[in-house]
């Protein structure tokens, strides 16, 4: 009998190799000074004192990219999504007012491609290095028979601190308290299981598709960056100005904003006080979707939710204006039950 090896089974220990290789200089070059292991340790190793902090609170968060992947293995553009994973996990912890540390990373695929997984961890990179992080560390697993053809999953670990005097936990949010919102560049990291079935079955685009209403092609309208507001509220973190961060992801402005607030508020949201995104409206005429149904799904062009006092909505929205950044206000908090209403 023959002698059957691990490649016999699917598995190319080869290429792993060779893509490690490659991920080993990426990740090098997100190192700074706390940086203590290389990649290719077992663990990841980080200096863990904070001396600038009185009490340094850690702050984690996980999460995926979901099925904009579906996108990406379509118009084979593979360098953009671990930077929309990267900015996903940055958000949700920058709405406890927690600066990144550390990130690692996890790729998975039926057949390792060392070029694709290469392309996917030089997102992951680009976007370590956009917000200051380390990519620590992370895992590449090559499942045969588990994944479609030329199909892999992402998914993101990533570690911040935050001084526990200057958490941001949303307990002095109270009536009277306006909503601000910062603009999304377009889907982010969801609602695209919805999108796609509006676009490629009831439209028939293909991601090549030139969509006039957008002045791009299918694929490059969903593929629209996930924005990281890190950078944009610097200089805000530290004031105590802002009560309440909502990063507005799966389950849109609707079920996102209620996780921040205290028992006895609401917040009630004045529609049109924003520009809706194009990509939207279409979204909404090609299915008929209702508004509750498209507030619940998309962002609707607001990716980001600030809560604070009437009293520093002018200074917060002249730190944006001075950024060149826009700044929305969009709604008010109300008594009530933990619900949003427009």
């Amino acid at each position: 009998m023959k002698s059957v090896s691990y490649s016999d089974a699917g598995v190319d220990i080869d290429a792993a190799t060779r893509a490690t290789d490659r991920i080993k200089d990426l990740a090098r070059a997100t190192f700074n000074q706390r940086t203590l292991s290389e990649i290719g340790s077992f663990g990841g190793m980080f200096d863990g004192a904070f001396p600038n902090l009185t009490q340094p609170v850690l702050v984690a968060s996980a999460d995926g990219v979901g099925t904009k992947l579906k996108i990406a293995f379509a118009a084979g553009v593979h360098n953009t999504v671990g930077r929309d994973l990267v900015n996903h996990c940055v958000n949700d912890i920058l709405v406890q007012g927690a600066r990144p540390l550390f990130f690692l990373d996890y790729v998975a695929t039926g057949k390792l491609s060392p070029e694709v997984v290469a392309s996917v961890v030089e997102g992951v990179a680009n976007g370590c290095r956009e917000n200051g992080c380390v990519l620590l560390g992370g895992e590449t697993a090559e499942m045969p028979g588990f994944y479609g053809e030329g199909e892999y999953d992402i998914a993101g670990f990533i570690v911040g601190v935050v001084d526990r005097p200057r958490v941001i936990d949303g307990k002095r949010i109270e009536p009277g308290d306006v909503l601000l919102a910062l603009p999304s560049a377009g889907l982010h990291t969801n609602g695209y299981s919805l999108a796609r079935k509006l676009f490629f079955e009831i439209a028939g685009y293909e991601v090549n598709t030139h969509v006039p209403e957008l002045g791009m092609t299918a694929g490059e309208a969903l593929l629209q960056p996930h924005v990281s507001y890190l950078r944009p509220l610097e200089g805000l973190l530290d004031r105590g100005v802002i009560k309440g961060l909502a990063h507005i992801t799966g389950g849109g402005l609707t079920d996102n904003i209620p996780r921040i607030l205290p028992e006895g508020t609401a917040v009630r949201i004045e529609k049109g006080s924003w520009p809706v995104l194009p990509i939207f409206e279409l979204f909404r005429r090609l299915g008929n979707v209702s508004d509750s149904e498209m507030y619940r799904t998309f962002n609707m062009g607001v990716g980001m939710v600030i809560v604070c006092s009437p009293n520093d909505v002018e200074s917060i929205k002249t730190h944006f204006r001075e950024r060149g950044d826009d700044c929305f206000q969009i709604g008010e908090v109300i008594a009530g039950q933990r619900e949003v209403s427009f």
